[in-house]
């Protein structure tokens, strides 16, 4: 029987062989993909659509991402962080992407709001209104790693080279996103930390912070991941503001507002004189104002336990000497403390700090700014660890109405 068992052809065996060849590299190729990209292709498989755009009403598109890993944030650490915009971009294209694709990150030119105040249970809440243009948002969700906190925040992807006019289009698209941990507008932590950026006007021009010393040193957002990752409270956020060499991006400044669950707050400001003399972006010294000592702000900040902000520096006197165009801002932060102060900073609960932030949207009232809408309204639940989060304005359509958790 054995002989008369056909024979496998020579070139049938060759095939079989480059076959089994090919199916092998596949197989270890695929095998040190996984390896190599594993954090990065469950980050990319995370990201979802959960709300389409509406561009008869400048809304663009809402995107949700679970960061896998840790995203190489303590290795920016050790390096002592990046001086500037490219140092960054070259950070991220070498770890995240392992060179392969080139990402862009930008700052933006945001005119925005914030407050604090507490809820009638005692919860402590922290607000805040993005205002800029039509764009694409992503919420971002960040995992606890050792010595890391599991963190929630919020990203503008145009300022990594999303187009506003299409959203994530493409496999190109979610690789690019996920650089979007580098670029926070704001956040909460699970220690109940939550920090804001905010644009300012300083010096003739609007001159970026620029500190040049010994200290190693963080970019505008690179600040406020930082702060959400390490900071347990309001003390820590300041530390870390503290040990860094600031460089603000995008030829402009930013002041910040962090606040802790403790409700303890601050506003973090990096100035030199006053507006007309303040064009020396590298002689700006860090300026801390906590919302228990503030009375040398003003009579009204002195007597809140609550802060408040927009977007031009609050020191005493500091734009005596200017034109009242760079108090750009101002008309907002009247308007907030008007609201705050009929309840003294309490508020019934998110829904009433939502609807505050809805009265000083860019598009409900009367204001001195020219951005085209409030892109998105965020409460900080810092008590209960979670976020109230309406799209552009659209404070009475439950579609565009979001609520996150840690838990989620």
């Amino acid at each position: 029987m054995d002989k008369l068992k056909r024979k496998m052809p020579i070139w049938k065996k060759v095939m079989l062989g480059i076959t089994l060849a090919i199916l092998a590299i596949i197989l270890v190729l695929g095998i040190t993909i996984y390896a190599v990209w594993h954090n990065e292709i469950s980050t990319i498989a995370s990201m979802e659509l959960i709300r389409e755009r509406n561009d008869e009403h400048l809304d663009g598109d809402v995107y949700m991402m679970k960061v896998k890993g840790d995203f190489y944030l303590d290795e920016f650490v050790e390096q002592g962080g990046v001086k500037n915009d490219t140092e960054l971009i070259n950070f991220v294209t070498s770890k995240i992407t392992k060179g392969l694709i080139d990402i862009d990150i930008s700052d933006p030119e945001i005119a925005c709001s914030s407050f604090t105040a507490k809820s009638e249970s005692g919860d402590e809440l922290f607000a805040r209104n993005y205002d800029f243009s039509k764009t694409n948002t992503c919420i971002v969700f960040t995992e606890a790693n050792e010595g890391r906190h599991a963190s929630i925040s919020t990203v503008d992807l145009q300022f990594l080279g999303i187009d506003v006019d299409k959203g994530v289009d493409d496999l190109m698209d979610k690789i690019t996103s996920l650089a979007a941990t580098y670029a926070p507008l704001d956040g909460m932590n699970d220690a109940g930390v939550s920090c804001g950026i905010y644009m300012t006007y300083q010096g003739d021009e609007t001159v970026p912070t620029d500190q040049n010393t010994d200290k190693d040193d963080l970019t505008s957002t690179t600040l406020l991941r930082l702060i959400l990752d390490y900071a347990d409270n309001v003390e820590d956020a300041v530390e870390i503001a503290s040990n860094y060499d600031l460089h603000d991006s995008a030829n402009t400044s930013y002041h910040y507002m962090v606040a802790d669950a403790s409700g303890k707050s601050a506003i973090l400001e990096w100035v030199n004189g006053t507006d007309a003399t303040d064009n020396d972006g590298s002689a700006r010294e860090l300026v801390v104002t906590y919302n228990d000592n503030d009375a040398h702000i003003g009579t009204i900040e002195g007597e809140s336990d609550y802060q408040w902000i927009s977007n031009f520096i609050i020191q005493p006197g500091y734009y005596d000497d200017s034109s009242t165009d760079n108090k750009k801002g101002y008309d907002r932060y009247e308007k907030i403390y008007e609201e705050l102060s009929k309840t003294d900073g309490v508020m019934k609960d998110e829904q009433a700090a939502m609807d505050i932030l809805s009265m000083v949207g860019r598009r409900t009232w009367k204001n001195d700014d020219n951005n085209g809408c409030t892109v998105y309204s965020a409460v900080y639940n810092l008590t209960d660890k979670t976020v109230l989060w309406v799209s552009n304005e659209n404070y009475e359509d439950s579609s565009a109405i979001f609520e996150f958790s840690f838990d989620d």
